[in-house]
């Protein structure tokens, strides 16, 4: 008796259920591994010719295009959990850590390789407001990736974690805005970028329901 009631319980099973007892065997640090290839394959790619005639710019871009998807991923968390089922929140701290990651990269190419003079650096950020967009965005980076582990949960108190860990959206939308902004001409692929991130940071918004008079 009892196993035709697995059977049943089996057959019963969604399929978003199915992935989360899945995904719940899969650990999430893997992740940081993995997480080193891309930016060591696109430094592969510059090294080698694979980048184009500017490989500097090109990395660059790369790194920052790709921090953009993997923040992308992370705001997807929560919305397919709610719409399918399907739950990665065990990997989101990776992803989000990864991200800073690799926008620290996309920094770092720009000041040592690209523009290199200190003075040329700073007047960069105050007289381009694109830049101007993608530093305010890396520094609000900072204290979430520094936070973002439970010894802060703990201290911060998760009411409060939770709301420091909101300027998630924010980034996103000046990450994405920054994104527009770089681009030369009319390009409709930063665009689907920004579009994205702003239906992502949509969802969160919550309307407040008018109660019917009586």
């Amino acid at each position: 008796m009892s196993t035709d009631t697995d059977r049943k319980g089996v057959l019963l099973m969604t399929a978003a259920q199915r992935v989360n007892i899945l995904l719940a065997k899969v650990p999430a640090w893997p992740l940081y591994i993995l997480g080193v290839i891309p930016p060591a394959w696109f430094l592969y790619q510059g090294l080698t010719g694979g980048l184009g005639a500017e490989p500097i710019k090109a990395l660059e871009h790369k790194l920052g295009e790709f921090a953009l998807q993997v923040l992308i991923v992370v705001l997807a968390v929560t919305p397919l959990r709610s719409w399918t089922g399907v739950n990665l929140t065990k990997f989101r701290r990776a992803l989000g850590l990864l991200t800073f990651f690799y926008v620290f990269l996309h920094l770092l190419v720009w000041l040592v390789l690209d523009v290199q003079i200190l003075s040329q650096i700073w007047a960069d950020i105050i007289k381009r407001p694109y830049i101007t967009i993608g530093m305010v965005g890396f520094l609000l980076l900072i204290p979430l990736a520094i936070t973002s582990n439970n010894r802060s949960i703990r201290k911060l108190g998760p009411k409060t974690w939770r709301r420091l860990h909101q300027l998630t959206y924010l980034t996103a939308i000046l990450g994405a805005v920054h994104f527009v902004m770089l681009s030369k001409g009319f390009q409709i692929e930063p665009l689907i970028y920004l579009g994205t991130v702003l239906v992502l940071v949509a969802t969160r918004i919550k309307i407040p329901m008018r109660r019917a008079v009586a």
